[in-house]
């Protein structure tokens, strides 16, 4: 049976921080606010001349380097991201051809913040069917592109950046993706979107002064739904494998919200400290949260490690996915 393995993982963030201390002096709010409600103190910023692309490209250097990768060895791109280059062409193809990746194809896959974790599991399908060997999958965002800075609920919480996995196949039946609860509510839209901009409300001067083109967040409404979106996919990926929480030795999750986070191991009687969490120094990057986890943490993992990655985002979207670490 072929299974799909991580074989490498990366990230990238860019060099500019905004610190609360920075937000306020722009906005009315202070760093004990921000601090006290979502754990998170900075977060990074893309320069106005580079987007997801060149998010994803620095990623895919990476992984290759890392992995000592030929990159005629690879198959195919997924990039998950909300916050494309641009409309049309998707980032990933441009994310190709910038790395020099000549056998590959590329496309975007857009679940918001679950948008890692639903790319992964589409990626393993194609591995598992036998069609390819190895295939990239990034989660990046720009999401500063699409913050109202006048606004402290939304603002305050999204930064940009992002990472990646080489995932490959493998016959060895202990490690790998083991297996994945994905889930959606198109009603969610309501609570969570950027109106402006697409066909349905395509960006003009009523658009723009009515500041459609920023994200809008039902914050109040998104935070419980989050939170038992998150450990019910879990608690059903563990009932599903007949796991218990001796078998997961780490919960991966969006970075929303740290109180999120701690609701989500409480709900699920799990151990806080067994739970990834680097949103104080990111913030949400959306699809780019869990491969940033799974980056900053990689000296801490062992070989077969079982990781819980879970996430919830606009739409809505959410989901768990179990897998065992493979080096």
């Amino acid at each position: 049976m072929i299974k799909a393995i991580i074989s490498a993982v990366t990230g990238y963030v860019p060099e500019e921080v905004l610190s609360n201390q920075d937000l306020e002096r722009i906005m009315d709010t202070s760093n004990e606010w921000i601090t006290t409600r979502t754990g998170i103190k900075e977060r990074r910023i893309m320069p106005s001349d580079k987007a997801v692309t060149y998010i994803g490209t620095r990623i895919v250097q990476d992984l290759l380097k890392k992995s000592n990768t030929n990159p005629e060895e690879i198959d195919m791109v997924i990039c998950a991201t909300c916050s494309g280059d641009f409309i049309m062409p998707d980032s990933a193809n441009s994310i190709c051809y910038q790395s020099g990746l000549t056998e590959a194809f590329g496309f975007d896959l857009n679940a918001a913040c679950s948008g890692f974790l639903f790319a992964l599991h589409t990626a393993s399908q194609f591995i598992r069917s036998g069609t390819y060997q190895k295939v990239i999958v990034i989660g990046a965002e720009k999401m500063s592109a699409y913050m109202n800075y006048e606004d402290r609920t939304t603002s305050i919480l999204f930064g940009d950046g992002g990472g990646g996995v080489i995932l490959e196949a493998s016959t060895d039946s202990i490690y790998g993706i083991v297996d994945a609860v994905l889930k959606g509510d198109g009603s969610g839209y309501r609570y969570l979107n950027i109106r402006g901009g697409g066909s349905l409300h395509p960006l003009t001067e009523e658009s723009f002064a009515a500041k459609e083109h920023y994200l809008y967040q039902d914050g109040k409404r998104i935070f419980k739904r989050a939170i038992r979106g998150m450990y019910e996919a879990i608690d059903e990926v563990m009932k599903r494998n007949q796991l218990e929480n001796d078998d997961v030795d780490w919960i991966v999750p969006h970075q929303a919200n740290d109180r999120i986070l701690s609701s989500v191991a409480e709900h699920l009687n799990y151990p806080y400290e067994k739970v990834m969490n680097n949103i104080a120094k990111f913030g949400n990057t959306s699809a780019g949260t869990i491969p940033l986890c799974l980056w900053e943490y990689e000296d801490q993992l062992k070989k077969g490690d079982g990781l819980m990655l879970t996430a919830f985002g606009g739409g809505f979207t959410w989901g768990a996915l179990f897998l065992r670490w493979a080096y």
